[in-house]
């Protein structure tokens, strides 16, 4: 009892010297937005930016520094956000001439009449865990003070330097007391990048969305509770902290792992964030009706005056950037990764948003219900998406067959399935084969745009191979109390997530995390 009476103190002396430092500082409440480019069917970046200052946005946030769009936001009122992309990082790290050549040719060239605010490093960078991700690992930290000594030498102060990261860099998610960063960056990466973000009052910018530990566990983790749609309150068994909402949750469970390095006042920022419109069939709770409410809600929140902050630091303003501003048809991985959009590729909305957090529910229009916020229960079969181009669809075949491991044995001639001698048969066979042999090491039912899943057996004279979702979804509630996966990762946003990672779920009666989002 005395041991938590002394850690309750601590907590209350680290939340009061956090609000003194931080009302210092004025920072703008207003939402920006993530433009993304990996479509094919977009809107002209001229056109974009158009819709963005329509739409009333604070900020824009851009996977690069393309001087088309950052000629085009000359003039405009929108803060904004650019990077350095993954591969100029070691480069720029021991190389003060390249640095000065970026801030030259990305930032002067465009500054002050573009209002460039924030300058990312790279994009979760620590996500990578290969040989070459940990050189980036190695190189962070440098390439970010390099960037800055430019700044500083031209006396640009008012634009700040930081990295957005994931939510795989935490060991320990849960409860938000327990937040711990992995032992294997802590004193390699997050020490001195913390003691960077200290001094050069920057933020700590997070990649953070609560669908993701949500769908993880939908029939035992509230919607409501990741929607900010109440009906629950969890209190921190050691802080004693009340939340309402697992977006609060995973926020403050960085507060808690930096305090525990000794960094108590490093701000945060949320560099992305949001809710997906549509996927899979196999992803429960992805529909218009989720996205609409949950950004909804994230604006009233994040806009609120005055500001809520978290229970860790509370009355506190967080910068916010939602994901994304279009559905993005180019991007790979599962179906969810094309629909994070607040816009249709034809600049229509998907729901109505506003972004100021002003209008009440009242004045907007009817949402669809949803009609898959339960797992789907069944088979599910990959086949060949129709009116696609054939000879690009026989290369996607070669690939599905190319793996090995007997994925299309059943398609030789003489085979049990090489009849009909159709391209599109075989195709949606090969997919389905490969699907199912290695969709637990991560495949997925896209093959760059030519497979689509269906519930409908495409079977006639031979099996199809196919996903049983009620086994897998008994067997991953059957399992012990901690989860460790291992998967192969998708490439969502710019910067294509293409190595192996590690997932670890925590399991309580009240939440799951998902520590790669």
């Amino acid at each position: 009892m005395d041991e938590h009476r002394g850690i309750h103190m601590d907590f209350l002396a680290l939340f009061l010297f956090s609000l003194l430092v931080f009302s210092n500082a004025e920072i703008s409440s207003k939402i920006g937005i993530n433009y993304g480019r990996l479509g094919n069917n977009l809107p002209s970046p001229n056109n974009t930016i158009e819709l963005i200052k329509n739409m009333k946005a604070g900020r824009v946030k851009i996977y690069d520094a393309n001087p088309e769009i950052l000629g085009l936001l000359s003039g405009t009122k929108l803060q904004v956000s650019i990077m350095v992309t993954n591969e100029l990082i070691s480069s720029i790290a021991s190389n003060q001439a390249l640095a000065d050549q970026w801030v030259r040719e990305n930032v002067l060239a465009h500054y002050p009449s573009t209002m460039i605010r924030y300058i990312l490093v790279g994009n979760e960078v620590l996500s990578y865990n290969t040989s070459q991700g940990q050189q980036l690992w190695h190189d962070l930290v440098p390439a970010m003070a390099q960037i800055r000594n430019s700044l500083r030498a031209h006396n640009i102060r008012n634009i700040k330097v930081g990295t957005p990261l994931a939510m795989d860099v935490l060991e320990s998610t849960f409860p938000p007391s327990s937040g711990t960063f992995r032992s294997d960056i802590i004193d390699r990466v997050m020490v001195p990048l913390l003691h960077f973000l200290d001094g050069t009052r920057s933020f700590f910018f997070i990649d953070v969305y609560p669908y993701f530990p949500w769908s993880q566990n939908p029939t035992t983790m509230s919607l409501d509770f990741a929607l900010f749609s109440g009906g629950l309150t969890y209190i921190d068994p050691v802080s004693r902290l009340r939340y309402t909402n697992l977006l609060d949750q995973m926020l403050d469970s960085l507060i808690f792992a930096m305090a525990k390095l000794g960094f108590d006042n490093v701000k945060l920022a949320i560099a992305e964030t949001g809710w997906p419109n549509a996927g899979d069939i196999d992803q429960p709770g992805a529909n218009i009706y989720n996205a609409a409410t949950y950004n909804r809600n994230l604006v009233k929140k994040m806009t609120a005056k005055p500001p809520l902050g978290t229970p860790a630091r509370p009355g506190l303003v967080i910068p916010t950037f939602i994901f994304s501003l279009y559905d993005e048809n180019q991007k790979g991985g599962q179906g969810t990764e094309r629909h994070w959009g607040l816009l249709h590729p034809n600049g229509r909305p998907v729901y109505e948003l506003d972004l100021t957090g002003r209008s009440e529910s009242s004045h907007r229009g009817r949402l669809p219900e949803p009609e898959n916020n339960r797992p789907y229960q069944g088979n599910i079969w990959c086949v060949a998406a129709s009116g696609v181009n054939l000879l690009e669809l026989d290369s996607a075949l070669r690939y599905a067959c190319g793996e090995g491991n007997g994925t299309c044995d059943a398609l030789e001639p003489g085979k049990e399935c090489y009849e009909p001698v159709s391209l599109t048969a075989h195709a949606s066979y090969a997919f389905s084969s490969f699907w199912a042999k290695f969709r637990d090491s991560g495949a997925t039912c896209f093959f760059n745009g030519f497979a689509v899943q269906t519930t409908r057996d495409p079977s006639k004279d031979f099996f199809f191979p196919r996903i049983q979702l009620q086994f897998f979804l008994a067997m991953v509630l059957a399992s012990s109390r901690v989860f460790h996966f291992e998967d192969a990762s998708v490439d969502r946003k710019e910067v294509a997530w293409s190595s192996k990672f590690t997932g670890n779920f925590s399991r309580s009666p009240f939440q799951i995390y998902f520590l790669k989002y």
